[in-house]
């Protein structure tokens, strides 16, 4: 048994673990320190604020507040606290004056119509101008696109495409409102013959709080080879269906990511943003360290803590999650940003 292994049992987790729990825990850190080493990054997205510092990575609505399809999870809540951009030309300004202002990046998102799509075809020539004129990184949350809208993203400039995906029919359709799972393949694929990096995000508890298809949707997206992935979990939110729903426990997300992890060894795994912020929520982030996560948005000062005491170093970046750790994002600042 290797020094890494024995460090992560003489310090103990939060939850009670069964022996098959530390079994499975054990084998998922052995093989993210094989393939990831002993760095573990921390994100600060947005422009969310931990203390004195603040995220550079703002996300900006192209549909402001509006969304067609009407996600049960959702309702087009998650698109309220963000930027807006309903037109092109307030896009391409509000661009340059974040370049001005140090943004390391932009995350390009908004509501989708009945199809599951943007209007990205009126933001091409735009989002190219933005690559052009500035140094900006720019991500985009595609919703379930087509292949020739895949292709335009990447021929503007766009790196990455943010995507969740789903395990299975039901989810897709009455939690989605999608046609049929078919129309998450379909983007999957356009994205990958795109050239785009695919960021595949799934959202845990997803159908009312149950874990049902989310090992289903670890199958589908290694499948795709992803640059990375990103778990979330369901945030029950006011004037929703699922207001009232209680996500999944820290220990059913510590499973999920440890299974991801010994499925995509070498795929960086992230406990996204979207997570519940409350106790639980700060177990959630120590148990998906001991997983096999090697990268966090928002943590807590526990995680922190949680990463040094499993001999791990931390480090910081001001973007979302899905950016690989950039030496030209790390500032003086007393948390590398």
């Amino acid at each position: 048994m290797s020094s890494k292994t024995t460090r992560v049992n003489k310090s103990k987790p939060e939850v009670p673990l069964s022996s098959e729990d530390r079994h499975l825990f054990n084998a998922a850190w052995e093989i993210a320190r094989v393939n990831h080493g002993q760095e573990f990054t921390f994100y600060l997205p947005g422009m969310i604020r931990y203390g004195k510092e603040r995220g550079r990575y703002p996300a900006i609505s192209i549909t402001g507040d509006r969304c067609d399809l009407q996600c049960e999870h959702c309702k087009g809540k998650l698109l309220e606290p963000m930027l807006k951009a309903e037109d092109p030309d307030r896009l391409g300004a509000m661009c340059q004056n974040f370049a001005k202002n140090g943004a390391h990046g932009i995350l390009l998102t908004g509501g989708s119509d009945q199809k599951g799509r943007l209007p990205w075809k009126h933001y091409g020539e735009t989002i190219k101008k933005i690559k052009d004129d500035t140094a900006l990184f720019v991500s985009a949350h595609t919703g379930f696109i087509d292949p020739f809208t895949a292709k335009l993203l990447k021929q503007a400039g766009v790196v990455q495409a943010l995507i969740d995906v789903m395990g299975d029919e039901e989810t897709a359709t009455r939690v989605y409102h999608l046609s049929s799972l078919d129309q998450v393949h379909v983007a999957l694929k356009g994205i990958k013959k795109s050239g785009l990096e695919l960021i595949p995000h799934i959202v845990a508890g997803l159908f009312y709080g149950n874990i049902r298809a989310e090992y289903k949707a670890l199958e589908i997206i290694r499948r795709y080879k992803p640059k990375a992935l990103v778990i979330v979990v369901l945030t029950p939110l006011q004037g929703t269906p699922m207001f009232n729903v209680s996500p999944p426990s820290p220990l059913e997300i510590g499973r999920l990511i440890a299974r991801a992890r010994l499925m995509m060894p070498e795929v960086p795994i992230s406990l996204g943003c979207e997570r519940p912020r409350t106790r639980d929520g700060w177990v959630m982030e120590k148990l998906a360290i001991r997983a096999g996560a090697n990268r966090m948005a928002v943590w807590s000062d526990s995680a922190i803590q949680e990463a040094k005491n499993l001999d791990l170093r931390p480090r910081f970046q001001a973007t979302c999650c899905s950016l690989s750790y950039r030496p030209e994002f790390a500032g003086t600042g007393p948390m590398g940003f």
